[in-house]
């Protein structure tokens, strides 16, 4: 399905955002020459290989092969279609989009992400109502003030109260003319199992808005008064809510994290408020769920080369604080954990003692290896039986580490801390990688981020070994376009014998680049991606061409092209006269598929 906007309406958007803007929200880039630079959010790597051009208004990544202009990066990075990412841009800087030339269907398809970012925002509106004005919510006013929440956290964080009741939600969504259906893809209502309505999810909580980095609200959590089950209720996933990719806090938290090169992830809403409160803005929580590749990927190339852990100190948070470590090793985040007294939490260990005492405990904050050891040598002792229960525990966590540099280190380690031979670690290590390969099938090689993208990078880098006259000649015409008059009067596409590659020469002519290596108009009009992708690595390289070497790359195309017409024009007539029929249908294919340029 095609929705047409007009080149006008997207020339207007680009012009009013900056690529490098909106992409640093997300990927944390530092000034390199003219352009920037930093980690790619979609591979894994350890040197910054991603690069955003300022002035050309596109990004390209020499590692993985990504590329294409600010529409290109959201459709990428949020999975979203490319009218999304307009709407979403021009919603940004207040630009309005026509509607016409959409049929129905085109119409909804287009809004329904931005239908669903309005009521969240409305019921974002109503639940800071009740909590501020209802008289409804005195008791979670009271709740506040007893475990001594500021007003002030509560404003900046946008908490609110969703009131007893099975339909307060339903009621307003009639109030408003918000098809329920709707009110159901954003979370927030559940149909009755007779098929006869819809009941309210949240019901007698205390609400914490979930905001992207944009500040967009994209789902709610919400913790009971009293104690009923469940404490914690969360939105499931909808088509602007992935548990995998979102923090909470993470909105409030990015500027000091950058500041810094430093976070602290803490496990819970009220761990969270009670950091932002005590002044430690470079905080982040979990959503009710473990640390993800995701989550630990967007904080390390976006935002913080460093983690601090602050889990629970019981049992359940220690466990958690060893399923996340192999996440940041994978990673080459540096990552400590912060271990509180028994039976304390952040918000309680900060309320109780304030942000000094727990700078104390941040400062003597265990390495991951050092952390995951003791634990085990705390458990476990270090008798004989002792110490084989320990590389027992830490034969998985050591496995799950791809990086053999840190995994060599961490085994040396506890080979030392252990007293025994580092040979019969490995040897343990070994087996717990070859049942994890037999269990999986070899699916976490075939599926990680690092493999897919050498793989499509090795693809591309075939097929331009293929054409890398016309590759040349596409970069010319992007980065000297002075030069496209003689392009056409040559009539050098003509020659061209990659249709895709030919495609985007011809688009480049129809619409002239208004200045060397302005890409940005020609990445709309190209449907393909791997085009896209292409463009913008062309694009966004500087030549420094000359109209003497232009015309002494045209002259070598051309001359070139006819060589291999010549030599095919003898080969089929050599074929005639073997009466070789089978070659000879072979040599008309592939001459058939050439397009001759005539004197």
């Amino acid at each position: 399905m095609t929705i047409h906007i007009p080149e006008e309406k997207l020339a207007e958007i680009r012009n009013a955002i900056d690529i490098v803007d909106i992409i640093g929200e997300r990927v944390a880039l530092k000034k390199a020459g003219k352009d920037f630079i930093g980690l790619c959010p979609f591979h894994s790597e350890k040197t910054p290989s991603f690069t955003v051009s300022q002035t050309k208004q596109i990004f390209h990544c020499f590692g993985c092969g990504a590329g294409g202009d600010v529409f290109s990066f959201l459709m990428k990075s949020d999975g979203i279609s490319f009218p999304e990412a307009v709407t979403s841009m021009a919603r940004r800087c207040g630009i309005q989009l026509p509607s016409r030339q959409m049929s129905p269907s085109e119409k909804e398809t287009l809004s329904e992400r931005e239908k669903l970012f309005d009521i969240n925002k409305k019921v974002l509106a109503y639940y800071r109502d009740q909590l501020l004005r209802g008289r409804t919510g005195e008791p979670a006013r009271q709740y506040f003030e007893k475990r001594g929440f500021s007003r002030d956290i509560i404003n900046r964080f946008g908490l609110g109260y969703a009131p007893d009741g099975w339909d307060n939600l339903v009621r307003l969504f009639r109030k408003e003319q918000i098809p329920l259906a709707l009110g159901e893809k954003a979370g927030l209502i559940i149909p009755r199992a007779s098929k006869s309505g819809y009941y309210d999810r949240f019901r007698n909580r205390i609400m914490f808005p979930i905001v992207d980095v944009t500040r967009q609200v994209v789902a709610f959590g919400g913790r009971v008064l009293d104690e009923a089950k469940p404490k914690y209720l969360n939105s499931p996933e909808t088509p602007v809510y992935h548990k995998s990719r979102s923090l909470y806090g993470l909105h409030a938290a990015k500027d000091r994290c950058r500041e810094t090169g430093l976070v602290y992830i803490v496990e819970g809403y009220f761990d969270l408020l009670a950091m932002h409160q005590h002044g430690i803005a470079n905080s982040v929580a979990t959503l009710g769920t473990s640390l993800t590749p995701a989550h630990v990927r967007m904080l390390r190339r976006g935002y913080a080369g460093k983690a601090r852990l602050v889990f629970d100190s019981d049992a359940a948070g220690i466990k958690a604080a060893q399923r996340s470590i192999s996440l940041f090793m994978n990673e080459a985040a540096e990552v400590e954990i912060i271990i509180l007294p028994q039976g304390e939490d952040p918000d309680s260990f900060l309320f109780g003692r304030g942000p000094e005492a727990f700078f104390e405990q941040a400062e003597a904050a265990k390495g991951a290896i050092e952390f995951m050891v003791e634990q085990a040598m705390n458990a476990h002792g270090t008798s004989m039986q002792g110490k084989i229960r320990v590389v027992d525990e830490l034969k998985q966590p050591l496995a799950e580490i791809r990086d053999s540099v840190a995994c060599s280190v961490s085994m040396r380690y506890l080979a030392e801390r252990l007293g025994i031979d580092e040979q019969a670690i490995l040897e343990r290590v070994k087996s717990a990688r070859a049942a994890n390969s037999l269990k999986l099938g070899r699916n976490s090689e075939r599926l990680s981020p690092s493999a897919d993208s050498a793989g499509a990078h090795s693809s591309s880098a075939s097929e331009l070994g293929e054409n890398r006259l016309e590759c040349r000649l596409l970069a010319m015409m992007l980065q000297f376009p002075e030069i496209l008059p003689d392009v056409e009067i040559k009539g050098i596409i003509d020659y061209f014998e990659d249709k895709r590659l030919k495609n985007i020469a011809e688009s480049i002519l129809l619409a002239p680049p208004q200045r060397a290596g302005d890409a940005s108009g020609l990445l709309n009009r190209l449907s393909d991606d791997a085009q896209r992708q292409l463009v913008a690595s062309l694009a966004i390289d500087e030549e420094g061409w000359e109209r003497s070497s232009c015309e002494k790359l045209m002259a070598q195309f051309i001359a070139s092209r006819r060589r291999r017409q010549q030599k095919l024009i003898e080969q089929i007539k050599a074929a005639e006269q073997d009466n070789d029929y089978e070659r000879l249908f072979e040599l008309l294919k592939e001459k058939q598929k050439q397009v001759v340029k005539s004197d």
